[in-house]
């Protein structure tokens, strides 16, 4: 599996989970907002933070008509048009410098999801280091041409994607230019829920694609992601916010920054506990032999004595012969005098 690198952050098997924090319509159409959001991400330890770039009207079109609208019951934006929802979610694209230049001053890393190829053009004239494909454009063709035709990584959500969907995807991006990409798992609804998350699908993407996978995690709390770690998820997206009181387009499915530190925090710590395949004693453990069990003389002995279950037990320490020796010893001679708390050894064994 090739390891891959997105702004000097190395993505890959033997690296722990890179962290992005997805500010989305989050910053509530204030840039003092958006610039504090970034402050956070990084004070709480997150490798990145990422943007969206469009207008409403790159998106969809200013009508109210039934198609134009979402009337999903289970939706946290419901009875809202398509374009009133894109009017208060999105982020200025003259914000942009100014939040990843913020980005760069805190020490993580400031991308974006472009939705069209205008987008694009404009985050090129500002020189990020990666984009992020989203799942509701992850079969926009025209659009992955375009965004791999700079080259840069792609980070790829699959949301409703099927196999044969995502295969015309990543052979679009190839041929088009891009070579580091990076499969997100990631369930379109929101919050998604842990049942239909369907991590098992993260190794089988990785295996089946032979590229670096990750999660893009839309369900609540930190659960789902610190368990995909294990799967193999090597770059893990949550939405982020101030806090959920405060309201925002996504904010009822974001983490506050004490919950994205615990994220960092307990996903690497879920990297380093996979470790490789091991049997027997770990330098760590090496100490700990001594407190098996072992055979021990429980009362004093005279030379000539015989073994019994009454002179000799399997106690901890560990430092006399191994409990499977018991049966051997037993109504066998102790060579010399033995007082209580010896450990027993076959120079005892007459």
């Amino acid at each position: 599996m090739q390891e891959l690198k997105i702004g000097g952050k190395i993505i890959g098997h033997d690296f722990p989970p890179f962290i992005v924090a997805e500010m989305s319509g989050n910053h509530n159409q204030s840039l003092e907002r958006a610039l504090t959001i970034v402050d956070a991400a990084a004070d709480s330890g997150a490798h990145a933070l990422k943007i969206q770039t469009y207008t409403p009207d790159t998106m969809t079109l200013d009508l109210d008509e039934e198609q134009f609208r979402i009337d999903d019951a289970g939706s946290l934006w419901k009875g809202n048009s398509l374009y009133k929802l894109y009017q208060e979610a999105y982020t200025p694209w003259e914000w942009h410098q100014a939040i990843f230049n913020r980005c760069r001053a805190k020490g993580i890393i400031g991308f974006s999801t472009p939705f069209d190829i205008t987008a694009v053009d404009f985050l090129e004239s500002l020189d990020v280091p990666c984009y992020k494909v989203a799942s509701f454009e992850n079969t926009d063709i025209p659009l992955i041409r375009k965004i791999a035709s700079t080259g840069k990584p792609m980070i790829i959500s699959t949301g409703m994607a099927t196999i044969a969907e995502l295969d015309e995807t990543i052979r679009e991006a190839r041929q088009a230019g891009c070579h580091d990409i990076v499969l997100l798992k990631c369930t379109s609804s929101y919050p998604a829920t842990p049942e239909h998350s369907h991590l098992r699908t993260i190794p089988h993407m990785r295996d089946l694609f032979g590229i670096e996978v990750g999660l893009s995690d839309h369900t609540l709390g930190i659960g789902a992601a610190v368990a995909s770690v294990s799967l193999g998820a090597r770059l893990i997206e949550k939405h982020f916010t101030l806090s959920r009181d405060d309201g925002g387009v996504d904010a009822a499915f974001s983490l506050e920054p004490a919950e994205m530190h615990s994220l960092v925090i307990e996903t690497e710590r879920a990297w380093q506990a996979l470790g490789e395949i091991h049997y027997g004693v770990t330098s760590a453990e090496k100490r700990s032999l001594q407190f098996r069990r072992s055979l021990y003389i429980v009362k004093d002995m005279r030379a000539g004595d015989r073994f019994s279950c009454d002179n000799v037990r399997e106690i901890r320490p560990g430092f006399g012969l191994a409990p499977k020796y018991h049966d051997v010893v037993m109504g066998k001679k102790v060579a010399r005098d033995a007082k209580r708390g010896t450990p027993l050894d076959w120079e005892l064994v007459g």
